[in-house]
Formats: C-alpha cells, structure tokens, sequence
C-alpha cells in the first residue's frame, strides 16, 4: 500500500483527547489538512482548543461530530481523506463483542471512502505487557513488538484484563480487513505511558500519567499497578510517531510499533523530579500513597526487581520514522508548566 502523500487530508478520531489533540496540531504544523472527530462538537470546553489553532481559521482543520458507538458515524467524514488516525476510544473495554463491532462500522466507513490507504490504530504497550503472572516478564523479558501477553493464563479474563485484550482485538480487526481489502493496510502504534503538556483543561483529567502528576502538585499520588515503573513517552514524540508511520514507506500491513523512550522511572521518583525540574515552585515534594494490599506490599522488592530486569526496546519505531524522544525532564517540566497554566493547578509549595 502507499503512504499519505504530503499535504493530504486526514482524518483523527478521538482528537478532542491528549494523544489526538496532539497528532491533530502535529499534522497542522506539516502543511496537513485534518478533519478532528469528536464525539459532540457542541462541549466547548473539549473542542475549543482545536478552534484555537491556526488551521481552524483558514478552513485546514475542520471539526466533525461523531459518535464512536454510532454505525456509519464516519461514513462521510472519511470520504475524500487519504488517512486516518484511530486514536478514539470506545466505551468499554470488557465488552468484546462490542469492540469487534465498533471496529467493523469503522472498517466499512474506510472501505466505502474509496480514498484511504492507510490506518494508523493506536493501540498500547498494555497489549505487549500486561500480564496476570509476572513471573512471564521473567521467562520472556525483552518488551519488543512481538511480544504479547499470555493469553494461555486461565486469569487472563475480559473482566481483568479487557483493556490488553480490546487493544489486541482492534489491532487485529483492522489487519485483517486491511488484507482482505488489499487497498488499504493497517499499522498499530503502542504507546507507552503519555507525559508531557496538556492542549486544553480537560484533559487533565483524561489520561492516567499527566493525572497522576497533578496528584503530585497537590499533594497526593497512588503507587503505581504492582509497582510499575514509568515507561515515559512525551505526547509530542508519540504523536510525531503516529504521523511518521502514517507517512513512512518502510511498514507493511499488520505491523505494530511501540512508541517510547525505554526510561524507566519510580513514581516516586517523578515526584522528586518536579522540584530539579522547576526549582522555581519551591515545590513540597511528598511520598506516594500505597494502595496495594498486604500480600502484594510484601512483594515488592520481588515485583520491582522483575520490572527493572526487563529490557525495554524501540529501534523499530525510531527506523522506520526516525523520531528522536526527548529527555524526560524536558516532558516533566513542560507538562507541569501546562498544569499550571492551562489545567489550573495550584502546586503545593514549601512556601505556604
């Protein structure tokens, strides 16, 4: 299949949210022209940042109403566009009949464009990674994209595990219509775990990590799942990875990519990091609050010791896009700047 050429029309689903929003001025800053779909064009408070940008002056980026849970939603806003960026998404993850389903009207809408010729789907890492046994990072530690969860664990359930498995079910829906279409192909992108500024209020609340960091500024911040570390992307680089593989002539149908650093970062340590980043706050660095139960506490060393023996890859993404992912104190310091700036949010300080 052919890459989108320069200038061309594409279309972003989800581009009111953090990712979308981000891919949506991206593709503008490239000469772009970009239909941003949102669920209601009419919640001023999640689309007028998009209004704001210059391309919505001119007539470049135009805003579209559609419903991810309506059949045939993108039917007309896909005709004309010759790529789309699948960043939306649905409304529950346990529900895997209705994933499929959503994934099909999709489908149909990029086939009845009779213009599309790629899909750029965002995925997660949580497709690669998330594991009911841990010990499998052990067995298998290499994060790459090959590797996927194993679905032979009996705990590995939709109610447990939907988000992974909803991930990996619209990553194949969209392959396997792509092949069958011969006229379009499918490329995944996983992101890892998004940081960096916020384009608008709203989305301060909508995204785990740059929640978690306004958490941090006020105070009060959870340990991460099982002792997760951080595996950062800055939402700008995630979002130039989405236009590079939409762009680049060097994937084939069905590929997946993960799009992050490798940094591998304590939650608490993100924390302790605002005030090297941005002494100027005299900020009131705090400790993480523990949420897991006993038996997983006692664990601990045992679960970070297997996170920190994990060997986190990204020399794919970066060849066939040729992204360079910034320092992460560079991410940290403009996302808390955006915090504070856009989202409104008071840092506790050493001053108060």
């Amino acid at each position: 299949m052919s890459p989108i050429p320069r200038g061309a029309t594409i279309a972003v689903t989800g581009a009111a949210g953090f990712i979308g929003g981000w891919v949506t001025r991206r593709l503008l800053e490239r000469g772009y022209r970009v239909k941003a779909c949102v669920r209601d064009v009419t919640k001023e408070e999640k689309v007028d940042f998009l209004k704001t940008m210059p391309g919505f002056a001119s007539g470049r980026l135009t805003l579209h109403a559609a419903d991810l849970d309506d059949d045939g939603c993108f039917d007309d806003i896909f005709k004309g566009c010759h790529g789309v960026a699948h960043i939306s998404h649905v409304s529950d993850y346990t529900d895997h009949e209705y994933i499929a389903r959503v994934c099909q009207h999709v489908v149909n809408s990029v086939d009845l464009s009779e213009t599309v010729t790629r899909v750029v789907v965002t995925s997660s890492l949580a497709a690669v990674i998330s594991e009911m046994d841990l010990d499998e990072l052990v067995r298998r530690p290499v994060i790459f994209e090959d590797r996927y969860p194993d679905d032979s664990n009996p705990r590995r359930t939709a109610k447990s595990q939907g988000y992974s498995m909803g991930k990996i079910i619209a990553e194949d829906a969209f392959a396997e219509a792509a092949e069958i279409s011969g006229r379009w192909d499918a490329i995944t992108c996983c992101p890892s775990d998004n940081v960096g500024p916020i384009l608008s209020r709203h989305q301060k609340d909508f995204g785990p990590w740059q929640h978690q960091i306004e958490k941090m500024l006020l105070g009060k911040y959870d340990q991460n799942w099982v002792y997760r570390p951080w595996y950062p992307v800055d939402v700008r680089d995630d979002a130039d990875c989405h236009i590079g593989l939409l762009e680049s002539t060097e994937v084939d149908n069905g590929d997946r990519f993960i799009a992050w650093s490798t940094d591998a970062i304590d939650v608490a340590d993100v924390c302790a990091e605002i005030d090297e980043v941005l002494p100027e706050l005299a900020f009131d660095v705090t400790e993480p609050v523990e949420i897991h139960p006993e038996k997983i506490q006692v664990r601990e060393e045992k679960y970070r010791s297997i996170w920190m023996g994990c060997d986190c890859r990204n020399e794919r993404i970066q060849a066939v896009t040729g992204v360079e992912f910034r320092p992460f104190e560079e991410t940290l310091r403009d996302c808390v700047e955006s915090l504070v700036s856009i989202g409104g949010v008071k840092p506790l300080s050493t001053k108060e």
